[in-house]
C-alpha cells in the first residue's frame, strides 16, 4: 500500500523538520569547523597539515561515498538509511569532541564524514517519496532553504560556540541535534524504496573512488611537508591516479554503472559541472583561510570571524530565489558567466583585509560583492544540471552535482595551502598568512574566473520551457506545485523517478 503525507498537515510539517534537522546538522558541520580552526591547532599543537585533514578528511569521506549512499536508501529503505546515517554522524561528533590529539581527530572526522553521506541525500530522496508529485517543490523548498540557511550560519554559531567553552563544544552540540532528529524520524516519517531496483550495488565502483581520492589527496596534502620525493607521497599519488582511472573505466564499460557515462554526452551538463568545480574549490579555499587571516592577522574573536560573512548568507536569503527565476525567464547564460566574475572581484577586493585595514574597508566590500556573486549563480548552475540531464537520470545528476561541489572544496583545502606558501605553523605568524592570504586570493580568483569563461558554451534554452510530461498532460484546473526557494524555479519538481513506498 502507498503511503503517501498530505501537504500542510502535522504529520508534513515533522517528515519536514527531521529532514531538515539531520541534513542541516551535515551541512552546519562542514561550515562550523572553520571557526574553531585556530583554536584546534593552538590546543592539539597541530601544523597546517594537520588543519588541511581536518577539513579533508570530512569531505574526503563524504564526497566519495553520496553518490553510492543514495542508491543504498533507494535499495533498502530511505528512512533505515537515513536513521543509520544519523547515528552514525552524532556518535563521530561525540568522539571528535573527545579526540586528544589531531590524528584522533582526523580519524573521527573521517567517520562522520561516512555519516554525513548517508544522512545528506536519504533526507532529500525522503521528501521526494513522502509527498505527492504536486506537493515536492514546496517540500524541496523549505528543505534547501532551510537547510541552507544552516551551512551559511555555520561561521557565527562556530564562533559562538568557541568563545562559550571550547572548541570541542562545537562538534558536541550535535548530539542532541541528533538524537531529537533520530526520535522525530522514527515517530513521524514513513519507509519507502524503489521496488523496481535490481542488481547490486556498485559497492567496486565506491570502494575505487573512495581509494582515487584519498590517495590524491594524501600526496597534495603531505608534499610540501614531505617532499614531492618522498616515497609516501608517491605511493599515495600513484595509488590514487589508477583508482580514479580504473573508476572512470568501470563507468564507462559496467553494465549497471553509479554514473551513467551517456550524461557527459551533454554539453551543458558537463561545462555546468566544471563551473560547479571550479566555483565551489574557490569558495572553499577563500571561507577557510579568511576565517584565519581575520584570527590571526586582524585579532577578531571567533564570534567577530563568524559575523563578519554575515551579509553574504543575508544576500544569498533575498536574492537566491529571484536569481533562480530570472535564469529560467530569460535563460542561465549570463547569470552563470557574470556571477563567477562577480565572486573573482570580491576576491581581489578581499586583499584588503589585511593587518590595520577596518572591517567597513577592508571587508566588507568584498563580502558584499562576493555575495552578490555567489546569489547570481548558485541557484541557476545547479537548476541548470539537473535540468540537462535526462528524467530518468536527474538522481544520479545531482548527486553528481553535489560530489563535484564537494571534492572541488576537498582540492581546493588539499592544494591551496600549498601554492600560497604556507605550511608548518606558519600560519600563526600574521605576516606571513597575509603574504599566503593574498596569493590564495589571485589563484581562487582565477578559477573563478575560468569558471565564468566556460559558462559561455552553456544552452542558453536549457531552464526555458522546463515541464514534465505529467505535467502537460495533467488538467488544466491541476494545483500548482509552487516553486524551489533553492533554486527558484517554478513548475514540477523533479529530479527522480516516482518512489514506490513500503509501510513503516
Amino acid at each position: 500500500m502507498t503511503e503517501v503525507v498530505p501537504w500542510g498537515g502535522p504529520r508534513a510539517r515533522w517528515v519536514l523538520a527531521a529532514t531538515i534537522l539531520g541534513s542541516g546538522m551535515a551541512m552546519l558541520d562542514g561550515t562550523i569547523v572553520n571557526v574553531a580552526l585556530p583554536r584546534i591547532g593552538a590546543e592539539l599543537g597541530a601544523s597546517v597539515t594537520g588543519l588541511q585533514w581536518i577539513l579533508d578528511g570530512y569531505l574526503l569521506s563524504l564526497a566519495s561515498l553520496i553518490l553510492i549512499a543514495g542508491s543504498l536508501g533507494d535499495r533498502y529503505g530511505r528512512r533505515r538509511v537515513f536513521l543509520f546515517g544519523v547515528m552514525w554522524f552524532g556518535t563521530a561528533s561525540l568522539l571528535c569532541g573527545l579526540a586528544p590529539n589531531t590524528q584522533t581527530l582526523v580519524a573521527a572526522r573521517v567517520l562522520q564524514g561516512v555519516g554525513g553521506a548517508l544522512l545528506t541525500p536519504g533526507s532529500l530522496a525522503i521528501l521526494q517519496s513522502s509527498f505527492v508529485r504536486e506537493d515536492r517543490a514546496r517540500a524541496i523548498g523549505a528543505w534547501s532553504g532551510l537547510s541552507g540557511i544552516a551551512a551559511a550560519i555555520g561561521p557565527l554559531v562556530g564562533g559562538l560556540l568557541v568563545q562559550a567553552w571550547s572548541w570541542r563544544l562545537a562538534f558536541l552540540v550535535n548530539l542532541p541535534v541528533a538524537a531529537f532528529c533520530v526520535w522525530l524520524t522514527r515517530r513521524h516519517v514513513p519507509e519507502s524504496r524503489d521496488l523496481e531496483m535490481t542488481g547490486r550495488p556498485d559497492v567496486l565502483g565506491a570502494v575505487l573512488g573512495a581509494v582515487g581520492l584519498a590517495g590524491v589527496t594524501a600526496a597534495l596534502v603531505e608534499a610540501p611537508a614531505r617532499g614531492i620525493g618522498d616515497p609516501v607521497v608517491l605511493l599515495a599519488g600513484g595509488v590514487g591516479l589508477l583508482a580514479l582511472i580504473s573508476f572512470g573505466l568501470l563507468q564507462a564499460k559496467g553494465a549497471d554503472p553509479t554514473v551513467p557515462p551517456e550524461l557527459f554526452a551533454n554539453r551543458t551538463f558537463v561545462l555546468a559541472n566544471a563551473l560547479t568545480f571550479l566555483v565551489y574549490a574557490a569558495l572553499g579555499g577563500v571561507m577557510v583561510l579568511l576565517v584565519l587571516q581575520l584570527q590571526v592577522s586582524l585579532g577578531y574573536a571567533p564570534t567577530a570571524a563568524g559575523l563578519a560573512g554575515l551579509p553574504i548568507t543575508i544576500i544569498m536569503l533575498l536574492l537566491s530565489a529571484r536569481s533562480g527565476r530570472l535564469a529560467q525567464r530569460v535563460g542561465p547564460r549570463w547569470q552563470l558567466v557574470v556571477g563567477p566574475l562577480l565572486i573573482a572581484a570580491g576576491m581581489l577586493l578581499l586583499r584588503m583585509a589585511a593587518p590595520g585595514a577596518s572591517y567597513l574597508t577592508g571587508v566588507l566590500p568584498g563580502v558584499l560583492v562576493f555575495g552578490l556573486g555567489l546569489a547570481a549563480v548558485v541557484a541557476p548552475v545547479t537548476a541548470t544540471v539537473l535540468a540537462a540531464a535526462p528524467d530518468r537520470h536527474a538522481g544520479v545528476a545531482s548527486g553528481v552535482n553535489n560530489a563535484v561541489a564537494r571534492t572541488g572544496s576537498l582540492l581546493a583545502v588539499a592544494i591551496l595551502p600549498a601554492v600560497a606558501g604556507l605550511s608548518g605553523a606558519q600560519y600563526k605568524d600574521p605576516s606571513v598568512l597575509t603574504a599566503g592570504w593574498r596569493t590564495a586570493l589571485l589563484v581562487c580568483a582565477a578559477a573563478a574566473a575560468i569558471g565564468g569563461l566556460l559558462a559561455l558554451g552553456v544552452d542558453n534554452n536549457t531552464l526555458r520551457g522546463e515541464q514534465a510530461p505529467e505535467a502537460e498532460a495533467a488538467p488544466d484546473d491541476r494545483p500548482h506545485p509552487g516553486e524551489c526557494m533553492h533554486c527558484g524555479v517554478e513548475g514540477p519538481p523533479t529530479h527522480v523517478r516516482p518512489a514506490q513506498h513500503t509501510q513503516s
